[in-house]
């Protein structure tokens, strides 16, 4: 990381958000001198709803392969690729709930029906996921809409068996899935389809933005429901942080306007804080299930 990066504390609770992209600017200008120097690893990429484009180093997986089940084309990008841009294993994305009419509100006007609004949805998931050469499977399942309901049981055992063909399909994968650490009816009915399937490692839920999955009773109800059967460990991302903003602009019909990509890394952060081993300034959360 030649980039300095800035700090959400003291002054800069105020000046982040500005710092962070003026951060990332230098990080892109970085970039594009390897790429001028011919650097091959230095591949572009083009965010589908602004048609702004980006560099960024392109991973070589390496490892046991992870079978990653996202309930929405943002979710794994969110809250989970900074571990796997610092750390790269063979990547298999399947996305559950990838019909949708869910654009931030100012964008409703430009993408106005289900067709427009998924196949920009699929746009932005195919360029963030490139760096990382993961392969992509979408079950075209309808997402949920406000106000949300607890979900159906015959669909999560429909959605189950689904996900149960493709983990057979990849006997030698390990599953990642969300912790629901969110009231999403979608997020809890993935979570509930992966621990089915034996899912044992979690991601710590960010992409719900009107929660974040941090509030006080999104927490209260997440220990309700795991009861302490879920550890916690993180992953150091610093030296990424600023590739993972990258992949956050390909998902600009969430996260608008660009600048408030800022709030999942400052949650990094914050989140850092936990670290034990390490003086790394943002970090991701992970769970895994005990042993047993």
């Amino acid at each position: 990381m030649t980039a300095t990066l800035p700090v959400p504390d003291a002054e800069g609770i105020y000046t982040f958000p500005n710092g962070l992209l003026h951060a990332h600017q230098r990080w892109t200008e970085h970039l594009a001198e390897r790429h001028r120097a011919h650097d091959h690893r230095i591949i572009e990429l083009k965010a589908p709803h602004s048609g702004h484009r980006y560099l960024i180093e392109m991973r070589r997986p390496a490892g046991r392969p992870v079978l990653v089940i996202e309930p929405h084309h943002d979710d794994f990008a969110l809250s989970a690729s900074g571990t796997f841009l610092a750390h790269p294993r063979p990547l298999t994305v399947t996305t559950v709930f990838t019909r949708s009419t869910s654009v931030h509100p100012t964008l409703e006007g430009t993408y106005g029906t289900e067709s427009a609004v998924s196949d920009l949805r699929n746009r932005e998931g195919a360029a963030a996921l490139a760096p990382l050469a993961a392969d992509r499977i979408l079950l075209g399942h309808r997402d949920a809409e406000p106000p949300y309901r607890p979900f159906d049981q015959d669909r999560l055992d429909r959605i189950t068996d689904e996900l149960r063909e493709i983990a057979e399909a990849h006997p030698d994968a390990e599953l990642l899935a969300p912790a629901s650490v969110t009231r999403h009816p979608d997020h809890l009915l993935v979570h509930a389809a992966a621990v089915r399937l034996g899912c044992r490692w979690f991601w710590e839920d960010l992409a719900f933005w009107p929660t974040y999955a941090l509030a006080g009773c999104d927490q209260h109800l997440f220990r309700a429901r795991t009861r302490s059967s879920l550890l916690p460990e993180l992953v150091d991302i610093t030296d990424v942080v600023l590739d993972k903003v990258t992949l956050l602009h390909m998902h600009g019909s969430q996260m608008h306007p660009a600048r408030k990509m800022y709030r999942p890394i400052r949650h990094a952060w914050t989140t850092a804080a936990d670290l034990l081993s390490s003086t790394g300034a943002f970090a991701e959360r992970f769970y895994r299930t005990e042993s047993l």
